[in-house]
């Protein structure tokens, strides 16, 4: 498999040009250079900066400088400090992935300004292909959209190479970029594309307790490692239907670094039979699980990252309720960063 130079370990901003109130006063302050300074001393080589179609450009498709002008912001305090960014579309118009609307492959009004969109920024960051790279769109939810999201791809990425012929393109598959649906891409349109899936399996622990998950009680804790059946029993009490499907093509008695290694198994294979590298764009673990779980977690994910050779960044600076420098991590916090 090959691997994806350059962003071998990262960190995510999200919340900053994404999932947020848009306004100046949360652009401006949110994220500075102070921060970008940094993650660059904990040894990191990039950050994914997810940001929102809305930032840049208008309901007519006209782009807007002052959302540009954060993006190149970032990138400017990157390239002073050594890191390499990834520019993730998170929200595009008429898709929101929290929200599971799917308005954006049915329209092609929709997916034209998606691609002009994608035009734009290659014509603003492409000359920088060595330390930029692109992600089209985070978290396609419907499986059943899966090929229209490949036909999107597949007229996406030549348009974004008229301007920025080698630089690297990030695609993710259907259920929010599920390690298990990386087969269901199409073989890379180059040489320059990489495959993205996210990974925040047993997610009844990644998520245990999150607000906004359906029929997942407020007080609700497990820890990890955990027994494989009592992972599945939870997971069918507390998450959707969907989420246990995960299961059913894993065989094993613990959900442990055994589990992991056993998830990531097929998306490796694929990358490999198609001669592309792997990146897990975001991995992480909600702010109310155990100290001594998280640490678990981490370890073991981190090590099988290393042993696959994929690259990867972690869910999330701050906030978001997975920010690895807010209080609920502050006594692991040095060991933490080590495990990335």
């Amino acid at each position: 498999m090959k691997e994806f130079t350059g962003y071998r370990k990262g960190i995510n901003l999200g919340g900053w040009l994404s999932q947020c109130i848009h306004s100046w006063e949360h652009h401006e302050s949110f994220i500075t250079e102070n921060d970008i300074s940094r993650i660059s001393q904990w040894g990191l080589d990039h950050i994914r900066l997810p940001f929102d179609y809305e930032l840049i450009a208008s309901e007519n498709g006209s782009f807007i400088e002052e959302g540009f002008s954060y993006i190149d912001r970032c990138v400017e305090w990157c390239g002073k400090h050594q890191l390499n960014v990834i520019l993730d579309l998170h929200k595009t118009m008429g898709f929101t992935f929290d929200e599971a609307s799917d308005a954006f492959f049915r329209n092609p009004v929709y997916q034209d300004r998606f691609i002009s969109l994608w035009e734009e920024m290659a014509r603003r960051y492409g000359k920088d292909h060595q330390r930029i790279s692109f992600e089209l769109l985070n978290e396609v939810v419907d499986e059943n959209v899966a090929d229209i999201w490949n036909e999107i791809i597949s007229r996406t990425i030549p348009a974004i190479r008229k301007y920025a012929p080698t630089i690297k393109i990030l695609v993710g598959g259907v259920r929010n970029n599920s390690v298990l649906w990386v087969r269901k891409l199409e073989a890379p349109y180059d040489e320059n594309v990489v495959y993205t899936f996210h990974f925040y399996e047993p997610l009844i622990f990644t998520h245990q307790s999150a607000y906004w998950v359906d029929k997942m009680p407020a007080d609700f804790t497990t820890e990890y490692p955990m027994d494989f059946h009592t992972c599945v029993d939870e997971t069918e009490r507390f998450l959707p239907p969907m989420h246990r499907e995960f299961y059913d093509s894993i065989s094993t008695n613990r959900v442990d670094r055994s589990f992991i290694k056993a998830a990531f198994a097929d998306a490796v294979r694929v990358a490999a039979e198609r001669n592309t590298a792997l990146y897990c764009g975001e991995y992480g673990v909600i702010d109310k699980t155990s100290l001594p779980s998280a640490l678990n977690w981490f370890s073991d994910i981190n090590s099988v990252f290393n042993e696959y050779g994929i690259s990867r960044a972690v869910w999330t600076y701050k906030a978001k309720d997975f920010g690895i420098t807010d209080e609920h991590y502050s006594q692991i916090f040095d060991e933490l960063i080590k495990l990335l």
